[in-house]
C-alpha cells in the first residue's frame, strides 16, 4: 500500500478534513476496514485488496442474509448460505438482484410497506401526512425520520429509489470523496458546482455535496433543487406541469446557469486562484458553446480542473464523445486534458469508477466493491469481454448491494496506461440493448434542454 510520503498532499489531508465521517477505529468491521484504512483506494496492492474485499463482501452478504427477509428468502430459493462463501472465487454464488427491483414500488402510503421489504433491518417509524401525498412528500417523510432516500431515473419516468440509513449514506459520501480525491485535487480555492443543490433528493446532487466543503469557497450554479415529480414527468414524456420541461421557466433556468458559470470563469480569468468546475457533460458543453459564440477563450492552465459525472447523452440519439469533450475543454478553457476527469457511479451502488489523469480509464474502488461483467446468460465473463455490468457492494448495508445493472461495459485486469494495480472499465460506458436511458445527467438534460433540441 502506498505510504504517506508517496501520496499527494491533497490525498493525505482528506481524512483530516473528513474526520467526522470516519467511525472510531476500535469499532471498525471488515467493511469499514476496506473503506477507511487505505489512504488511496486505487493503489492498494492486489493481494492486500483482495483479502479486504473477501472479508468485506462476505461480512455484507452475511448481514443481508440474516437481516433482510426478502433477500434471505431469495438466497434460500437459490440454495446459497453465508457458509458457502469463503473465498473470492466463490463470490459467483452470491445471488444478484436486478436494478429493476428498486423501481417496483406502489404509490402513496403503500410505498412504506414496499420499502420495508427491501430494507435491511428495521425501518424507523414514518409519518406521512395528508390523504394524497406527493412523491416528494413521501421521500421527505422518510428522510425526516433519519433515512437518506435518494433517486435516479430513466426514460420511462419511473424513479429508482434506494434506501440508505445515515451510516450507509455517510460511508457512501466518504467513499465518493476519497475516490475522486485520488484523481482530482478537491482542495481548490474556489469550486463551482453545475448540479442542483443538495436540497433535492437526486442521488448525484446528494453525493457530491461533500465537494464544496473541501474548497475554500464553493457555490452552485443552480438556484435550487429539482422536485422528484418534475423529474418523473420530464423523463416519462408525460403532460408537463407548470414550470416543466420546455417552458420559459426552465429555459430561463438554463440561461441563468450558463450566465452564472460564464461570469465565474471570467472572474477567475483575472485571478491566479486554483479552481474546480463540475457538472454533467451536456451542461458544460452548452456553457463552452456559449463562450465560443461570444468569442471568449481562457488560459487557466494547470491551476484549473474539470470534473464531470452523470452520463454522456447530448441529444436523444447522440452521445458526447469523451475525447472531443476534453479537447473542447482544452480549446475553450485552456485546461489540460489530464485535468478533466469523469466519475461513473450509480444510485444502486456505493462504489465508484474514476478516470485516471494519465489514460482516462475508469478505475474501480476494488477493496470493498467487486465489479463483474456478465454475458448473455448472466454469468461472469473474462477480462477484455463486453457485457452487462454487475457488482457486489459491501458498503450497501441498508439494502442488498449485489446488483445487475442495465449498463454495458468492457473491463480490463489493469489500466493499460497508468501504474495503479486494480481493474478498470474502458471509458465508454453505454446502456445495454433494450435498457432505458437513465442517470442523473440525463434527468437534468431533459429538464433543462428539451426545448432547445426542437
Amino acid at each position: 500500500m502506498a505510504t504517506v510520503e508517496d501520496l499527494p498532499s491533497h490525498v493525505t489531508k482528506l481524512d483530516q478534513k473528513l474526520a467526522d465521517w470516519i467511525p472510531p477505529r476500535e469499532a471498525w468491521n471488515p467493511v469499514d476496514e476496506a473503506l477507511y484504512k487505505p489512504r488511496d483506494l486505487f493503489r492498494v496492492p492486489l493481494d492486500e485488496a483482495q483479502e479486504m474485499q473477501r472479508k468485506a463482501i462476505r461480512y455484507a452478504f452475511t448481514h443481508h442474509y440474516n437481516n433482510n427477509k426478502f433477500y434471505h428468502k431469495y438466497c434460500r430459493e437459490e440454495n446459497v448460505r453465508p457458509d458457502d462463501i469463503k473465498t473470492v472465487d466463490e463470490f459467483d454464488k452470491i445471488p444478484l438482484i436486478s436494478d429493476a427491483t428498486f423501481k417496483q414500488y406502489p404509490k402513496g402510503k403503500d410505498f412504506a410497506r414496499w420499502l420495508a421489504t427491501i430494507f435491511t433491518g428495521g425501518l424507523p417509524q414514518i409519518v406521512i401526512k395528508g390523504a394524497n401525498p406527493t412523491f416528494d412528500d413521501v421521500l421527505n417523510a422518510f428522510n425526516a425520520a433519519g433515512l437518506a432516500l435518494m433517486y435516479s431515473s430513466g426514460t420511462s419516468g419511473r424513479l429508482t429509489v434506494i434506501p440508505r440509513d445515515m451510516k450507509n449514506f455517510v460511508a457512501a459520501e466518504y467513499g465518493f470523496a476519497k475516490a475522486v480525491s485520488s484523481m482530482l485535487d478537491l482542495f481548490s480555492d474556489d469550486t463551482l458546482m453545475c448540479f442542483p443543490r443538495p436540497t433535492t433528493d437526486l442521488f448525484l446532487a446528494k453525493m457530491i455535496s461533500v465537494i464544496p466543503t473541501l474548497s475554500r469557497n464553493g457555490d452552485y450554479a443552480f438556484d435550487n433543487g429539482i422536485p422528484a415529480e418534475l423529474t418523473q414527468k420530464a423523463m416519462g414524456g408525460k403532460t408537463k406541469p407548470k414550470g416543466a420541461v420546455g417552458s420559459s421557466t426552465q429555459s430561463e433556468m438554463l440561461r441563468r446557469i450558463v450566465d452564472k458559470t460564464g461570469q465565474w470563469l471570467e472572474h477567475h480569468g483575472k485571478t491566479k486562484e486554483k479552481i474546480l468546475l463540475t457538472g454533467p457533460p451536456f451542461l458544460l458543453l452548452q456553457i463552452m458553446s456559449t463562450l465560443q459564440q461570444e468569442g471568449k477563450r481562457f488560459e487557466f492552465g494547470e491551476r484549473a480542473q474539470v470534473g464531470t459525472g452523470g452520463g454522456w447523452k447530448l441529444f436523444e440519439n447522440a452521445r458526447i464523445p469523451l475525447v472531443a469533450f476534453r479537447k473542447q475543454v482544452n480549446d475553450v478553457l485552456g485546461i489540460p486534458e489530464s485535468h478533466c476527469i469523469d466519475v461513473y457511479g450509480m444510485c444502486e451502488g456505493n462504489g465508484w469508477m474514476i478516470q485516471c489523469p494519465e489514460g482516462h480509464y475508469l478505475h474501480v474502488t476494488y477493496t470493498y466493491f467487486k465489479p463483474l461483467v456478465l454475458g448473455e446468460d448472466l454469468t461472469p465473463v473474462g477480462y477484455g469481454e463486453s457485457g452487462r455490468f454487475a457488482f457486489l457492494d459491501a458498503v450497501a448495508r441498508s439494502y442488498p448491494g449485489f446488483v445487475i445493472s442495465g449498463d454495458r461495459v468492457r473491463m480490463l485486469e489493469r489500466c493499460p496506461v497508468c501504474d495503479r494495480p486494480g481493474p478498470v472499465l474502458e471509458p465508454e460506458v453505454q446502456r445495454a440493448e433494450g435498457e432505458e436511458v437513465r442517470g442523473c445527467a440525463e434527468q437534468l438534460r431533459r429538464i433543462l434542454t428539451e426545448d432547445l433540441m426542437r
